[in-house]
This record gives C-alpha cells, sequence and structure tokens, in this order.
C-alpha cells in the first residue's frame, strides 16, 4: 500500500483509514479503535441511471478529524449530479454526511449504495504479522440501524453500530438510496457510526483546534506557511488525552498508540509551545514505568515503556504489548525531556512531584540497563518471535551492521543512547544540587564526565571522522557511517575539538542526501536507499542533528537542514512530511517514497516546529553544499 494518497482521520483513539475517495475496501482501511478494525471496509457506489461517470473533484479535508469530497456525474463537460461528502471523525466513532444535488435542467434519477463489513480484527493482522482464526461477526439489521458485533477468544465483546436517517432502507450487506431529483432539487443523507468498545475510554479534557493553533503564534515565519499549518494542525490531531494529560500517538495507521520514544521526542520538539504536552506524556510514561522483571514485554524496574496496545492478540498473550517495555533508549530520554520540561516553564515543580519515577529511571541505568558494568547502556535483543530484535530507534532487525556488512551481535550499546544517558546525568547531576544534596549532585556529574571521555575513547573512529554506529558484544566497533552520529551533537557528548571533523563528515557526500542525512552511508555494504533503516532519511532524525548544530554554533549548516525539511514537506501532496523517504542523492525530481511510511507521523510534524525555533533563520532554498560554522560552539 502507498500511504501517500490516504484520507487519515483520527481523533482520541479512533481512527478512519480510507482510499483517496474517502472508501475503505482493502489492504489496512478501516475504522479502529483501540487496536482493533471494526469496519473493514465501508465504500459508497454511485450507480447513476443517466449515461456518464462520476469522477472526484475534490477529496481533502482541512483537519485530521474531517474529509471533504465533492463527486460529479459528468455528461461531456457538464455536471448533471452532484455528490458533496462531508465525514467526521469522533473520539467514538464517525459522522458521513452526503449532499446530492441535481445540477441538471432535467429530472436524474440515482442509486447510492453503501458497503459495509466489519472484521474486528487485531491491528497486528490489519497490518498482515499474524492470522486469527475467528467466525463471522453478528449482524442485527433494523430499517434504521445496522449493528455488527463480535466476542473475542478473550471474551471481550464489541460492536459497531450504524445510524441511518430516515431515507435509508437498511440492510445486512448495506443499504441503498433510491433518489429521483427534479432540476435544482438536493437531499441529504446522513449515517452515524457508533464504536462500543468495553476497553475505551472517553478523552480527558480535549483541546479544542483553534485553542491548539494559537499556541504557536509565536513560532517565526516558515519557509512554506501551509506546511507549517499542516504539521500543527496534525499535531492536534494524534493527541491522545488520558487521564495524566495529552501526548502524541506516533503515527498513522500502525501506531495510534502511547510510544515512549516518539511521544518523548515529539513532547521534547513542541517545547516551549505546548509544556502541557511534555507534562502528560511525563506523567503517562511515569504511570507505566517498570516495576517488575518480566523478560517477556522485556519490562525491569525504572524503565520506560516502548509502547501500550490494547487489541486480542495483546491481551490473549501472543505478542508483548499490552506494557511493552523493548527500548533502551526511553529511559534516559524520559530524564532529558524532563529536564527541558523544567528549563521550558522555569520551575522544577514537576521535577519533585516526578522524583521516585527519574530516581527509578536512573537506577535502571546503572544497573539493569548495563549489562556488563562498564559504564555503557546496552540492549540484549529479544528472543525471536517475543519483541524486537534491535531497541533503539533504528529497530530494524538488519539496521545494526558492521562494515562487511555482518550484524552485530550480543548486548550492542548503541551511540546515540549514550548521548542521551549523558545528557540525563548532568540532568541528575542539576536536580539534586538544586534539592541541596551536594554529594549526590557531585556523583552524577562524575558519572557525566566519565561517561564522555569513555564514550569518545570507544566510540571515535579516527580515520573516519566520525563516531561508531554502536559497540557489539564483543566491544568491536560497528565502523560504519551513519546517521545517529548526529544525535550526539544534540546531546553535547560531543567534545569541542572534534565537532568540526564531525560536522564535515555527516555533511559529506556519504551521509547527506539533500534532503537529509542518511541513516546508512552510501558507501557502506548493506546500503539501501529504499530500506528502513540502512540508508533512507528520517526527517525527524536530521532534525535532532540540526538541533545539534545549531547548539555547537554552526548556524549556516542549521539553516540548511531547515530549508531541505521544508522542501521535502512541500514536495508531498499532502505538504505533511513523510516517516520517512528514500536516501537517493536530492536533484529536480521528487524524493522518491518509502512506500508504507506512516502519514501523519508525530515526530516527524513536531520536527517542523522544532526547526523554527532553533534561533536561525531559514532561507527559502537549501543550499546544495554546507558552509563553515560562523561561530565556535559553546562551552559544554
Amino acid at each position: 500500500m502507498d500511504f501517500r494518497h490516504n484520507v487519515v482521520l483520527k481523533e482520541h483513539y479512533t481512527f478512519f483509514v480510507a482510499d483517496a475517495d474517502g472508501h475503505t475496501r482493502s489492504g489496512e482501511h478501516g475504522l479502529y479503535n483501540r487496536d482493533t478494525r471494526f469496519l473493514s471496509r465501508y465504500a459508497w457506489h454511485w450507480l447513476p441511471a443517466d449515461a456518464g461517470e462520476f469522477q472526484t473533484l475534490v477529496a481533502r479535508g482541512q483537519r485530521p478529524d474531517r474529509f471533504d469530497g465533492h463527486y460529479a456525474l459528468i455528461d461531456g463537460p457538464s455536471q448533471l449530479l452532484a455528490v458533496r461528502r462531508r465525514a467526521f471523525v469522533t473520539a467514538t466513532g464517525m459522522r458521513d454526511e452526503l449532499d446530492v444535488a441535481n445540477t441538471s435542467l432535467e429530472r436524474r434519477s440515482l442509486s447510492i449504495e453503501l458497503d459495509v463489513a466489519g472484521d474486528f480484527a487485531d491491528l497486528f493482522e490489519a497490518r498482515g504479522w499474524h492470522h486469527v482464526e475467528r467466525s463471522a461477526p453478528e449482524v442485527d439489521a433494523a430499517n434504521t440501524t445496522l449493528r455488527l458485533s463480535h466476542t473475542a477468544s478473550d471474551g471481550v465483546s464489541q460492536a459497531v453500530t450504524l445510524r441511518f436517517d430516515e431515507l435509508a432502507a437498511a440492510r445486512p450487506d448495506g443499504a441503498d438510496w433510491e433518489l429521483s431529483l427534479a432540476p435544482g432539487e438536493s437531499v441529504r443523507l446522513s449515517v452515524v457510526v457508533e464504536v462500543d468498545n468495553p476497553l475505551d475510554v472517553a478523552p480527558h479534557a480535549p483541546i479544542d483546534y483553534e485553542a491548539w493553533r494559537a499556541s504557536f503564534q509565536a513560532l517565526p515565519d516558515a519557509p512554506d506557511p501551509r506546511v507549517l499549518a499542516q504539521a500543527i494542525d496534525d499535531l492536534r490531531g494524534l493527541l491522545l488525552f488520558t487521564p495524566e494529560g495529552p501526548l502524541p500517538a506516533a503515527g498513522i495507521p500502525w501506531f495510534v498508540a502511547a510510544f515512549g520514544r516518539d511521544a518523548l521526542l515529539a513532547a521534547h520538539m513542541l517545547l516551549p509551545h505546548r509544556p502541557d504536552v511534555a507534562e502528560g506524556t511525563l506523567r503517562f510514561l511515569a504511570a507505566h514505568q517498570g516495576t517488575v522483571h518480566d523478560a517477556f514485554r522485556a519490562e525491569a524496574p525504572g524503565k520506560i515503556l516502548h509502547e501500550v496496545r490494547y487489541g486480542e492478540l495483546s491481551r490473549v498473550g501472543r505478542v508483548p504489548h499490552t506494557r511493552y517495555y523493548g527500548t533502551v533508549d526511553a529511559t534516559p530520554l524520559f530524564v532529558t525531556l524532563l529536564e527541558a520540561h523544567r528549563l521550558a516553564v522555569g520551575d522544577d515543580a514537576l521535577v519533585r512531584a516526578l522524583r521516585p519515577a527519574w530516581e527509578a529511571a536512573l537506577a535502571w541505568m546503572t544497573n539493569d540497563g548495563d549489562h556488563d558494568g562498564d559504564g555503557f547502556l546496552e540492549f540484549a535483543p529479544a528472543v525471536a518471535g517475543e519483541g524486537l530484535t534491535v531497541q533503539s530507534w533504528k529497530d530494524s532487525a538488519d539496521s545494526m551492521s558492521h562494515a562487511d556488512g555482518s550484524l552485530a551481535e550480543g548486548a550492542i550499546a548503541v551511540s546515540e543512547v549514550q548521548g542521551y544517558a549523558y545528557a540525563a546525568y548532568r540532568a541528575a547531576a542539576r536536580w539534586y544540587r538544586d534539592l541541596g544534596e551536594s554529594e549526590r549532585s557531585d556523583a552524577w556529574q562524575a558519572r557525566a564526565d566519565t561517561l564522555r571521555a569513555r564514550f569518545h575513547e570507544a566510540f571515535w573512529l579516527d580515520d573516519m571522522d566520525t563516531y561508531a554506529m554502536a559497540l557489539d558484544g564483543a566491544k568491536r566497533p560497528l565502523r560504519v557511517r551513519n546517521s545517529d552520529a548526529g544525535h550526539l551533537l544534540w546531546s553535547g557528548i560531543v567534545p569541542e575539538d572534534h565537532a568540526e571533523r564531525l560536522v564535515r563528515s555527516l555533511l559529506g557526500p556519504e551521509t547527506w542526501s539533500g534532503w537529509g542525512l542518511r541513516t546508512l552511508g552510501a558507501g557502506e555494504v548493506r546500503y539501501n536507499p529504499v530500506s528502513y533503516h540502512n540508508g533512507s532519511v528520517w526527517p525527524h532524525d536530521t532534525a535532532l542533528f540540526a538541533a545539534g548544530l545549531a547548539a555547537y554554533g554552526y548556524l549556516d549548516e542549521a539553516r540548511t537542514i531547515v530549508a531541505a525539511t521544508y522542501a521535502l514537506a512541500a514536495e508531498q501532496p499532502d505538504l505533511r512530511l513523510p516517516e520517512l523517504v528514500a536516501g537517493y542523492e536530492r536533484d529536480d525530481r521528487p524524493p522518491v517514497p518509502y512506500p508504507v511510511a506512516c502519514r501523519p507521523q508525530a515526530w516527524d510534524a513536531a520536527a517542523l516546529v522544532y526547526l523554527l525555533g532553533l534561533d536561525v533563520t531559514p532561507s527559502t532554498a537549501a543550499p546544495r553544499a554546507p558552509r563553515r560554522p560562523t561561530a565556535p560552539p559553546p562551552p559544554r
């Protein structure tokens, strides 16, 4: 499936994925809630009695919860019948309206049919990763309602009800409207879809779109205001409204869920405009922090979770995602977001409130997170079929490779995670100092200083002017050019006297594509420009590099990235940054899409906001070659 042309609507945990005409017929399409697909087919069919056929003229909504489509029955150059469709997704379902008008000078007849089916599939099934044998849903049809219901293998009963207006005649296989309209006559048909899911919880204190937009008025002018406006609306649409506060879902269609790493980075990027999103994210993750050792869920005391799922496969234990902790980076990122929130709001009330959580996180980092006691954070690959093999942000099974193409084995220490840990330890030192606990403060600062020195010694590749992507279980460096090194500037772990060599390397022809950083250098054995993590370009990845450039004083280079990122979004038909694009060199052709990239994606939409806050003035066209820094990097 090519997600670029999908219609995607979302509010809270309910979302609707359809083709460009707003119909769901196959593949990932459907109406979902809490990781269950309630409607697998929802498609309108136009059966005109007159000659001609329907063509889609407009099919795009302005907000992530609304769709506006205009279909026309054409005979020659003239429109005979017009159908305008408006769909609105809510937290509990959807409302669909059709306005049918006869725009000709003669009476016209039209038959409209709605094709409906529900499969109650787990999202992992819809994605094609698992298969569950289940009976067909029960169907209860009345004159103006159609109800589909299903009881899952764990006894959870779920249903979806379609309520038609008085013009409708409902049948188990759909609904037909037979219309005969005089010249100039119009009629409105409506369908209300109600999801009945006992696992769902109503949104807590949802945020109005206008209030959300107003939060970003202080941003400087964007290279393309349309791109920024779309990103801001998408970020509001992606929010989940939990009792702990708002937090961003990672992306649509596969990641409408609380994701530790993605939510933490997206919330960080939204500071200082929406500190409530950072607070909601931190409070939610603290409430779901690991408490026991559970190998199946990769849980450990103090560990921050990777994701939470509510589908049948998770509930019955076929996948570990009811609470899955298979991530090595969410825990240090939890600490660094808390520090960023403190700086953004100007007080430490949340630091004090979440002290048990961040102390538990630090304890995990220095105990369970360090498998061999060498001071680096590592992850051990999950047992086959029970979780992620790679547990850093490049979580493809083939993303951690040596220069000869062989995959790293054993407990792997990924480079950027050490940078996050360094920033977390420095934050802890500041917090303990402010709390009047100087001995603890000194100890955490000493740990940060030691990590910085040992990291550079173990990871720096002097002959390549970059850092190894990781150390494998035998402490052998992965000597490949990689984008992770850009995160190291963001975290501040890079020594000042090596920053320029690293910047020059990252902006060299092997890593810099013109659209962003390649995840893996173009000269590496496993380089594949249309891969998930072995040569593709991820905008959020590049945005963190840009923030690091700005922090070290490389302002011209940061401007280059701001302009390139906005240009990438402007090339997209929906003006959205895709989750990733192919790593081919930028030229006068559009970027090559990754077919199943999520659209929208939280950390990409947030990156467009974040880049404008880097205190650099973006130009409207990206230079093809980087310039030298205009100021020395700041002392760290």
